[in-house]
C-alpha cells in the first residue's frame, strides 16, 4: 500500500534520510521545513501521513500539528522527536498526534510507526 506522506523537519539531513526510508513503500509528497509551511503544503496534497519534527523555527511541529488537526481532524500526524523530549511529546499528543518516532531514525521504528497510524 502507497500512502502520500508529507515529510517535515527543519533539517535537511533528516529530510533526506526519512525520505530514503519511506520511498520503499510510500510516495513522498512534499517537503517542509517549518511548521507554517507544513500547514499550507497540508493543505495543498493532503498527504494521508505527516511525519513532524517537533522543534523547528516560525511554527514548531506542536503547532502546526494542531493547525493541521483544525483542518482535518483525520489528519495522521507521526512526530518525530528526539530522545528526552517527553514533555513536548505530551504536548503534541494533547495537539492530535497520532504517533510518535525517536531520532536518530531506525528504518523498523518508522516502519512500525507508519502501519500504527495506518491502523489508527
Amino acid at each position: 500500500m502507497s500512502t502520500g506522506v508529507l515529510i517535515v523537519d527543519d533539517s535537511h539531513f533528516m529530510r533526506n534520510l526519512l525520505r530514503q526510508i519511506l520511498e520503499r513503500d510510500h510516495t513522498v509528497v512534499a517537503e517542509a521545513e517549518n511548521g507554517a509551511e507544513a500547514v499550507k503544503l497540508y493543505k495543498e496534497h493532503g498527504p494521508g501521513i505527516v511525519m513532524m519534527d517537533i522543534v523547528m523555527p516560525k511554527c514548531n511541529g506542536i503547532k502546526a500539528t494542531a493547525a493541521i488537526k483544525k483542518l482535518d481532524p483525520d489528519a495522521r500526524v507521526i512526530m518525530c522527536t528526539s530522545v528526552g523530549q517527553r514533555e513536548k511529546m505530551k504536548l503534541a499528543v494533547k495537539a492530535g498526534a497520532d504517533g510518535y518516532v525517536t531520532k536518530p531514525f531506525e528504518e523498523e521504528n518508522v516502519r512500525k510507526a507508519l502501519r500504527d497510524v495506518a491502523t489508527v
